[in-house]
């Protein structure tokens, strides 16, 4: 069978393109050659589990160790101890039993799940007593563990792992998931309370991630269909995958299926084209698939919102990088941070998170608005902006109380309006950034760009600060006219007030006002 982008969980040898995982994560063997134990955290669909498959076989077809993967999926949302103790044992055993090496070691009979603070580090001691090599453990999803049963877990980890020196214990340990073991202590209990001295989250002695793809990596993967199949990714191709998924290794397998089989039909004679890599990356952006879902249902969170709003609307203010909220999103996936500042993780995902926040507002808008200010030539924005202020004098109040982003709505609505508006027929590209104070919006239509700014009336100077913002971005986009879109929400003047419209001149650039 013949090779292909895999999207639905770990990566095999053999069946699909992959890149080596363990040279994404370097410096594990010293962890293991030291006898530690140690963290592996990154976001979902990242190749986590990819990696702790690779490096279970690597280990066992050496000849100082034996490996055993063990995922703790199961035992998610399970917090009383007496439950998740047993719950997590019962995968270990299962593990051992269908391993071809270890399950003649023992360690699958019954034990004293009562004995719920012990039988952990009980089993696992059975079975390194038993075993002629060291023993390396590779628990995966180790962050559905919470509350009692995570501090039981991990207090038995911790008490084989200071005794093995008098009793047979684990050799080296990994705990895998996406999150940090500093973020674990957050899924503790929420008053924060103590554990102690002793505590337990004190056994691991480094954390590590998978970083995205590089370009470069991007390239090799796709380099390995070019070798087998002839199908060529020029370099621009490369490139456009790469700013679009940031080398998130999902997307970055999901854009190439997409665009081989699905726009493709497998024919293999087809040319690849960055312009077929935009075409690809907007059906998966609207077909929503499974690992894209998932993320986005986090948006209802309110720990999400505590973070993504402020970057919707390019403030950053409120944002603790240091918060377990922030970490949280982070962990997720959902954002990256340059420089301190902060975006969503990739422009992809940025996309989404817009659509998927305004969406029901964009279904429920009058149809009658699709391609009304589009002659296939050229996009009277004028027109359309003039509409939206129309419609915002009508509805807004009641849009607003719809969202659970309530301040980041009016972006939000208007972005509906422009989506709906082009219905398809422009592309319009969304810029959110912490600390930017606005949200820049570019719609590109007939080999046009027409360039706004958002921003929320904050003050006397907000005018003026949009004015000299949109003012830069026309710069960078080389275009001439722009248009600064100002929403006084809470405001008691009078609507003929509020929805002003001017236009300035300023460095040979026309500037057009939109109040609302």
């Amino acid at each position: 069978m013949a090779r292909f982008f895999n999207t639905t969980g770990p990566c095999i040898p053999g069946e699909h393109y992959m890149l080596l995982a363990e040279e994404r994560c370097p410096g594990l063997g010293e962890l293991i050659e030291r006898k530690h134990f140690f963290v592996i955290h990154a976001p979902r669909q990242s190749g986590k589990t990819t990696l702790l498959n690779a490096l279970e076989q690597q280990l066992e077809a050496g000849e100082r160790y034996h490996a055993l993967y063990c995922s703790l999926e199961s035992v998610q949302g399970v917090v009383d101890p007496k439950e998740g103790i047993p719950a997590a044992v019962r995968s270990l055993q299962w593990a051992v039993r269908y391993h071809p090496r270890l399950r003649a070691c023992g360690g699958t009979e019954p034990a004293r799940m009562d004995d719920f603070n012990n039988v952990l580090r009980v089993v696992l001691a059975e079975i390194c007593a038993r075993l002629d090599r060291p023993l390396v453990v590779l628990f995966d999803e180790a962050d559905c563990l919470s509350e009692g049963t995570l501090i039981a877990f991990l207090r038995q980890l911790r008490d084989g792992y200071v005794n093995r020196i008098r009793v047979p214990f684990v050799h080296a340990l990994a705990l895998v998931g996406m999150r940090n073991i500093r973020d674990y202590k957050a899924r503790v209990r929420e008053d924060g309370q103590t554990l102690g001295s002793a505590s337990p989250f004190n056994i691991v002695v480094e954390s590590l991630t998978l970083e995205n793809f590089t370009r470069d990596e991007v390239a090799a993967l796709y380099g390995q269909h070019t070798d087998e199949t002839g199908q060529a990714f020029p370099p621009g191709l490369v490139d456009r995958v790469h700013e679009l998924t940031q080398g998130q290794p999902w997307l970055v397998n999901a854009l190439a299926r997409e665009m081989i089989v699905k726009l493709g039909n497998n024919d293999l004679r087809r040319a690849l084209t960055p312009d077929l890599a935009e075409v690809a990356a907007e059906r998966i952006i609207v077909r929503r698939d499974t690992h894209i879902d998932s993320l986005l249902e986090r948006l209802k969170e309110e720990r999400v919102r505590r973070v993504i709003e402020p970057m919707l609307l390019g403030e950053g203010e409120s944002i603790d990088e240091l918060s377990d909220d922030y970490r949280y999103v982070r962990d997720l996936g959902l954002i990256r941070s340059e420089q301190g500042v902060l975006r969503p993780a990739n422009p992809i995902y940025a996309e989404v998170i817009a659509r998927t926040l305004n969406h029901n507002v964009q279904q429920r808008l009058p149809v009658e608005l699709i391609n009304r200010w589009m002659d296939g030539q050229r996009l009277d924005l004028d027109g359309l902006l003039r509409g939206f202020q129309e419609f915002w004098r009508d509805h807004s109040e009641a849009w607003i109380g719809r969202f659970e982003y309530q301040e980041a709505a009016p972006h939000l609505i208007l972005l509906a309006y422009l989506q709906r508006v082009t219905n398809g027929g422009a592309r319009i590209v969304r810029e959110f950034a912490t600390g930017t104070r606005r949200v820049d919006v570019c719609v590109e239509y007939a080999g046009r760009r027409y360039p706004l700014e958002l921003k929320l009336v904050r003050g006397a100077k907000t005018r003026g600060e949009g004015l000299e913002q949109l003012g830069k971005y026309l710069e960078t986009l080389g275009c001439e006219e722009g248009w600064l879109v100002l929403f006084a929400v809470g405001s008691t003047a009078p609507w003929e007030q509020r929805l002003s419209w001017e236009t300035v001149e300023r460095g040979g650039r026309r500037l057009h006002v939109v109040g609302a």
